[in-house]
């Protein structure tokens, strides 16, 4: 059975429906990317997959269990994170405040040790633990919002644009830090604009047009896919 199941999925804002009946998922252990251009529904989908915003019509199923329509705190209790689009840290509270947050709903005693493995990871949050959320840069307040979400332990860990903003060896580590969280055994839905390094790091991957899936296949399979080529990787 697949962790994350989403069928016929339909989401509206107001009058104008973004996500068109889509359906996708995704099994433990995998990187799964959503590639398309701006406004095809991508961050609406992960959006809706965390609670924040309520499905119109169709079903989604975390670990067996129906969540379409439950609160967000309740599904990342369940085991499902999102590190959204824009990083949305809490600027005036320190790197070690951020953190916390991330296991507000945790009650074990093993939070200390989950900080201390997110400052192994990004030794630069380590070194400035005390310093304010907003002072840093856009790739450390990135390095961030993954820590935090990461301190909610989940199943599958979503992540919108991570590489977005900023620069090419940052962008790169942060794709490097996606690949080594799969291979410690963290699931991965991926939202990113870099469509050839999300496809090259994928297990799977669904092409989104206006709302729809037009296109799905193993990153490599899309890679080479002639229409995925021309249209997201600027190939002819």
């Amino acid at each position: 059975m697949a962790l994350l199941q989403v069928e016929d999925l339909h989401v509206a804002y107001g009058a104008v429906t973004a996500v068109k009946g889509i359906s996708f998922e995704v099994d433990a252990g995998e990187i799964v990317t959503l590639i398309g251009a701006n406004g095809a529904g991508k961050t609406t989908t992960l959006r809706t997959l965390s609670g924040l915003q309520r499905p119109e019509a169709g079903t989604i199923r975390f670990d067996g269990r129906p969540i379409h329509g439950r609160p967000a705190h309740e599904i990342v209790a369940l085991g499902l994170a999102h590190s959204p689009e824009g990083r949305h840290v809490f600027r005036d509270l320190t790197i070690e405040d951020n953190l916390r947050l991330g296991a507000f709903l945790r009650r074990d005693r093993e939070i200390d040790a989950d900080i201390a493995h997110v400052y192994e990871m990004f030794p630069i949050l380590g070194e400035r633990r005390t310093q304010a959320a907003g002072t840093l840069s856009g790739g450390e307040q990135q390095m961030l919002a993954i820590g935090r979400a990461l301190l909610s332990r989940p199943k599958l860990l979503m992540l919108d644009e991570p590489s977005l903003g900023l620069s090419p060896l940052m962008s790169a580590r942060i794709l490097e830090t996606v690949d080594s969280l799969r291979a410690a055994g963290t699931t991965i839905l991926l939202v990113e604009q870099n469509a050839h390094a999300a496809l090259s790091l994928a297990d799977r991957g669904y092409v989104l047009e206006i709302g729809r899936i037009t296109v799905s296949g193993s990153g490599t399979e899309l890679l080479a896919d002639t229409r995925v080529r021309s249209a997201y990787l600027g190939e002819d």
